[in-house]
């Protein structure tokens, strides 16, 4: 059976806020959740609650405020879990560095149904970086001239990043995978459960 490039319907995109806990903040724990559509529309955008206790809100990156995530407005953490995993269920799945959003939300996707524009080799090529993560920031501004990231992060704006900058290239990218060239780099190992 030879490769059918993704239907619109087929793809989404995701991105998530996290805030830290644990010793100093350094542990990420996921606060916001983004999904959007191939068309930039939003399929969810939620709060979640956090499970432990939250030692940095990184409110000047994240904008984060200790009432939202509160219950409500937030969600709890094993529901927000079931939404997400209903909503990418059998979806190719887009967004920036996404072993991070996956290991925040512990849900595990397909890799060969996944989108990673910071893996995407094309792009990290153009700007001169073959072997490094080059940030949603860079990407959006050098390959589209789009501002994105500009004070706060937001991660709905992000979602909405990735999934242009990948239909920007969606073409090319879908001719290789159809070619048995997978056109990313891997991710980090100690991702590798993020990936089924």
């Amino acid at each position: 059976m030879s490769y059918q490039p993704p239907n619109s319907e087929d793809v989404v995109s995701i991105s998530c806020s996290v805030v830290g806990v644990g010793p100093g903040g350094t542990t990420s724990m996921v606060a916001r959740v983004a999904i959007c559509d191939y068309r930039g529309q939003t399929i969810l955008d939620l709060y979640v609650a956090p499970t432990m206790h939250v030692t940095d809100y990184r409110a000047s990156i994240t904008g984060i405020q200790p009432n939202q995530l509160a219950s409500p407005p937030a969600y709890p953490f094993d529901q927000v879990q079931r939404i997400v995993a209903n909503a990418i269920k059998n979806k190719v799945l887009v967004g920036h560095a996404l072993y991070n959003d996956l290991s925040v939300l512990g849900i595990p996707h397909p890799a060969v149904n996944t989108r990673d524009v910071g893996l995407y080799q094309p792009f990290r090529n153009a700007l001169h970086s073959p072997n490094a993560l080059v940030g949603l920031q860079t990407l959006t501004w050098k390959l589209m001239r789009r501002r994105c990231q500009d004070g706060q992060q937001n991660p709905l704006e992000n979602a909405r990043a990735a999934l242009d900058l990948y239909r920007s290239h969606s073409g090319e990218w879908e001719n290789a995978i159809s070619n048995a060239r997978w056109p990313c780099a891997l991710p980090p190992s100690t991702f590798s459960r993020c990936y089924l």
